[in-house]
């Protein structure tokens, strides 16, 4: 017997007729762009943007270069993507990463310029900005057998198939000296916007912390806001199966490179790995964090089996998920910020990927777009992904829960369609921010994406990007 009716179906079908709506402008985003209290930034960094020549306009940074400038020994971290086509800047700071054991003290990245699928040439150039980079620091003694370690990651961001203009950003990278460096908030600032491509605002933030009685600091940058969909794994992760997602943390707190890359691994996975724009995967996504002692006293380093550990790592995952969301925020074209939550799942993965799914449906965020309640789109996504317990329709349930704290609305209970206010519907997805929560019924675990619509406009952006 049929348990859903007529009206049920025709929302559900793909084939049902569109609503009609003007083409909507994206909100300003500039509201995201903030001042930061210079003491809010971590001690013993000093860094810079700059514009070396990657990009025509003369007034745009292209080019940030971040020291760690500690007597103590810098550990560092990093998550790469797993798009089968590495670029060369990855497989470079994978190589820099397992030599130097976990142990850089600076950072470069260029905007503009992807430097990916560039072959032979490409390589070349990207170690290339690694030794500039490493010429700023001061030199540390180095046996033979340790000659070909190297103190730099290097990351870059643009359009992919294109060879870096490799002596303009070495020409910037050498014409830096210590006084055109700083840990001011203008200087954080500098760095980030060196970062960005199609990104509108710098995304920048920071926040002070406790552990063990002790304060440290955190601060960070990222960019990104069109091919966004990262599938990013610490070095050692084999690969699986284009704007990108680049980002870096620094704290001056002491950790170990290997409790650093625990807590990034996992923090990655439920911040960078729970965002989409776009559902396509990058050839240079990465994040590097790099934890360089300086407030820590005679503090020995936190070690994955000390009790400060879990909140470290609690911390670094409240801070990535800080950071990922506004890439999404500023997702091309982007007029809404959507969570996506699912619940009652038999595993974390299970959840996580329900989420993906929703988050990187074409239906789902064209209806988003255009305020359409059409939750039957949300479920066909949910349906369509194997589970390790599989789906009871006649357990799940959907929830739109708007941002502002007013009544959420229930369109399904228990696999039977609710009677929908479409009035109420429209008023919750017209907000900029609202969620989707999904429960299964199925166990305990949850998962959240962050997600935006399609609109018109991202189309625009990217018919003519190279242009």
């Amino acid at each position: 017997m049929n348990r859903v009716g007529p009206s049920v179906w025709r929302r559900f079908s793909s084939t049902s007729s569109s609503p009609t709506f003007s083409a909507k402008p994206a909100p300003s985003k500039a509201r995201h762009h903030v001042q930061i209290p210079d003491t809010s930034f971590p001690l013993g960094y000093s860094l810079t943007g700059v514009h070396c020549g990657v990009k025509k306009n003369p007034s745009v940074l292209d080019l940030t270069v971040i020291l760690s400038t500690s007597s103590k020994p810098t550990s560092a971290a990093a998550c790469f993507t797993r798009n089968a086509f590495l670029a060369a800047p990855v497989l470079v700071s994978q190589d820099v990463l397992e030599k130097s054991a976990g142990h850089v003290r600076a950072i470069v990245t260029n905007s503009g310029c992807a430097n990916a699928v560039t072959g032979k040439q490409g390589l070349e150039d990207a170690w290339a900005m690694v030794k500039a980079t490493d010429a700023l620091l001061p030199k540390r003694s180095k046996s033979e057998s340790d000659k070909d370690i190297h103190d730099t990651v290097v990351m870059s961001t643009g359009v992919i198939g294109q060879n870096l203009p490799i002596s303009k950003i070495l020409s910037g990278i050498s014409s830096l000296v210590p006084s055109s460096l700083g840990s001011d908030f203008a200087a954080w600032e500098r760095a980030a916007k060196a970062f960005m491509t199609t990104d509108t605002f710098p995304k920048l933030r920071a926040r002070t912390f406790s552990l063990g009685g002790q304060t440290f600091r955190m601060a960070g940058m990222d960019k990104g806001a069109g091919m966004i969909h990262p599938n990013m794994g610490p070095p050692t992760n084999p690969g699986q199966l284009h704007a990108t997602l680049l980002g870096c943390i620094l704290t001056d707190a002491a950790v170990s490179p290997q409790a650093l890359q625990s807590a990034l691994t996992y923090a990655v996975e439920r911040s960078f790995n729970s965002i989409s724009v776009d559902g396509e995967m990058s050839t240079n996504d990465t994040i590097v964090v790099l934890a360089n002692g300086a407030a820590a006293g005679e503090t020995k380093e936190i070690e994955e089996h000390d009790p400060l550990f879990p909140a470290f790592r609690k911390e670094l995952t409240s801070f990535a998920a800080e950071l990922a969301q506004l890439v999404v925020r500023d997702g091309e074209g982007a007029t809404k910020f959507v969570t996506v939550s699912v619940e009652g799942a038999p595993t974390f993965s299970d959840a996580h990927r329900v989420a993906s799914k929703i988050s990187t449906s074409a239906l789902v965020k064209t209806a988003l777009y255009g305020e359409d309640a059409n939750w039957g789109r949300i479920l066909a996504a949910t349906g369509s992904v194997p589970l390790s317990t599989p789906i009871d329709p006649y357990r799940v349930n959907v929830t739109f829960v708007p941002a502002d704290g007013t009544t959420a609305l229930p369109v399904l209970v228990r696999g039977e369609p609710e009677l929908v206010d479409e009035v109420r519907a429209k008023e919750i997805l017209s907000q900029e921010d609202f969620e989707i929560k999904v429960d299964l019924g199925l166990g305990s675990e949850s998962a959240q994406y962050w997600t935006c619509d399609f609109s018109y406009e991202y189309v625009r952006i990217n018919g003519d990007y190279r242009s």
